[in-house]
């Protein structure tokens, strides 16, 4: 392929580009899927007379059928053997799977498409199914003590948002993000290129305020500003359902290497995924409610949790949302991507990252059109990833311990006799 060949290709990629911005903008999930807060003053008023009702959820109809040819002509005017030809492609076809889960809420078919997007608790991540690794942790950790900060250590919403709002206004200048409060959230925050929301009718303890800050404002809005700021790709700001495994995935990944991630946040990442699996097997809202409760949850956070997996879904259980998946699986996806990076001498991976919303994949597949310009390296970045050698160091000795073996060794082989084994016989006025 001539240069001039190549030039017109990617002009024409970019023009597609910017139609495919425009098609996708109708299409919402997470903001569209909440519950209003009213349904928790409902059911909990159920809860506490010792007559627990399901929540009575309705979701508006969706009909994104304008939308969705639109993708299509998109996706049948691109090129699938060009690497920004098929990225275009697959991030039409991400939209338009979205859209038919939409469309079909509280259905069967809204958690077939939930599935695809995300994943199930019976995929496999390695020899393992994600299920086995989240009742593993969970069996690893129970018999830690998890109880919340005392209730005068917690802080409001209001004191939260004020801030996060604070990092923001001066980490991303000369840009604004509102931190706004959200009172018919589910999680406990969702940030954006121009605004992070924050859970109401909840408090924070001082950790959650600091993953908050690495995991939504670091990384969430930072990536999808990035991307907003493309010249070619402005796709890369939206953030497509295809790309929420990574998303997710790097975002505790920050969470892990600034030593802001704690034990409780792991272990609730374990349990979502342990209920989604309940829930598929037909476990109601109830029943899920009540897993969260024994777990050591409060009965607010239980509803919360709860009302996570099923929202588009059916309360009855069976039909879910499996969001909730990606987490854990996509951890260990950025964190063995981000090792194998290191040992072939990828050392710009780690940033290549937070050039907007991608999969892994997407940084193999574009890598040279990163180092020749047309998609331009992220201006702002995290100081832990904008300390190359720093995290480099990390990675490499993640990479060498991963070679140990260490299933053989217990706490007892530390202990003083082995110093004392090994000098038996020796002469030690000599060493001296």
């Amino acid at each position: 392929m001539t240069s001039s060949a190549a030039t017109k290709d990617l002009e024409y990629f970019s023009a597609l580009d910017t139609k495919l911005v425009a098609a996708a903008g109708s299409i919402k999930v997470l903001s569209v899927l909440g519950w209003p807060a009213r349904h928790y003053q409902e059911f909990m008023a159920t809860w506490q007379r010792g007559q627990p009702e399901l929540p009575k959820v309705e979701y508006p109809r969706f009909d994104l059928s304008e939308s969705c040819t639109a993708l299509q002509e998109i996706i049948d005017a691109s090129d699938n053997q060009h690497p920004v030809g098929r990225f275009i492609t697959q991030t039409a076809a991400s939209y338009i799977i979205a859209a038919r889960m939409l469309e079909n809420v509280g259905k069967a078919k809204f958690c077939e498409f939930s599935e695809v997007l995300y994943g199930s608790p019976t995929d496999r991540v390695g020899t393992f199914s994600n299920l086995a690794l989240a009742e593993n942790f969970i069996k690893i950790t129970g018999d830690f003590s998890l109880g919340m900060p005392p209730a005068e250590d917690m802080l409001t919403p209001e004191a939260v948002a004020a801030e996060l709002g604070q990092v923001a206004a001066t980490f991303f200048q000369p840009y604004k993000i509102d931190v706004v409060i959200d009172q018919n959230l589910a999680a406990k925050a969702a940030a954006g290129s121009e605004r992070v929301r924050i859970r109401g009718m909840t408090t924070f303890s001082r950790a959650e305020i600091d993953q908050l800050r690495e995991h939504e404002l670091f990384v969430h809005s930072a990536t999808r500003l990035n991307g907003s700021e493309q010249p070619h790709l402005k796709s890369l700001g939206l953030g497509s359902p295809r790309t929420t495994g990574t998303q997710e995935g790097l975002a505790t990944f920050a969470e892990l290497v600034t030593a802001t991630m704690d034990l409780g946040r792991l272990r609730r990442i374990a349990l979502r995924i342990k209920a989604i699996s309940m829930a598929r097997d037909g476990g109601d809202f109830i029943e899920i409610f009540r897993f969260f409760l024994a777990m050591g949850q409060s009965e607010k956070e239980s509803f919360q949790s709860t009302a996570r997996i099923f929202r588009g879904g059916d309360v009855r259980g069976r039909f879910v949302f499996t969001k909730d998946v990606v987490y854990l699986k996509g951890l260990l996806s950025v964190h063995t991507f981000l090792r194998k990076a290191i040992e072939q001498r990828k050392i710009d991976y780690p940033r290549y990252l937070f050039i907007g919303r991608l999969t892994l994949g997407d940084i193999l597949a574009l890598e040279d059109f990163i180092k020749q310009g047309f998609i331009t390296l992220p201006r702002f970045l995290p100081k832990w990833a904008a300390n190359r050698e720093g995290l480099a160091a990390y990675l490499s000795y993640s990479v060498f311990t991963h070679h140990l073996n260490v299933a053989d060794i217990n706490l007892a082989d530390f202990g003083d006799k082995c110093l004392i084994e090994n000098i038996k016989g020796t002469d030690l006025a000599a060493i001296a």
